[in-house]
């Protein structure tokens, strides 16, 4: 990172910013192109993993079983301070692998995942269902990926 008095070095500000962000950014390599998707997301902070639900094919899909190699980001958008020309923000950068969730068992958990960061009330909403979890399991399709690095910085 060019401007070291910006970083985030702090783990707990890092995992705020990764629980508290509603979308990020994916880039993936297509052969010489790059392929970048904005997606919403669910952290699974046990496992440093983010589980995204995608469709059972498509674009993304094809680009991941050639080369899972993936970048994320993250953005905390703090406004605009009009009249300083001036953006606060806070980011994330995370490289990883992404990998299309084939195990039932895990297809379970990045779905309670993305209900978990996503909704105000994940309970109500579970509660609200009139159909069976596991009966959807089934058509449900979900990429995850597996953090390996993260940088963070905060700037105005």
């Amino acid at each position: 990172m060019r401007r070291a008095d910006r970083a985030i070095t702090d783990q707990a500000a890092i995992e705020r910013l990764l629980r508290e962000g509603a979308y990020t950014t994916i880039g993936l390599a297509d052969g010489a192109e790059p392929y970048v998707v904005t997606l919403s997301y669910g952290y699974d902070a046990q496992n440093r993993r983010l589980y995204f639900h995608a469709a059972h094919e498509g674009r993304k899909i094809d680009i991941i079983a050639r080369n899972p190699r993936a970048c994320a980001t993250i953005i905390a958008e703090n406004g605009y301070s009009a009249g300083e020309c001036e953006h606060p923000f806070e980011s994330l950068v995370l490289t990883g692998t992404m990998r299309v969730v084939t195990d039932p068992a895990e297809k379970l958990t990045a779905i309670h995942a993305l209900v978990d960061h996503l909704e105000k009330d994940a309970q109500a909403y579970w509660a609200s269902r009139s159909w069976s979890l596991e009966q959807r399991l089934e058509g449900f399709s979900a990429l995850c990926l597996e953090i390996e690095s993260v940088t963070a910085k905060a700037g105005k």
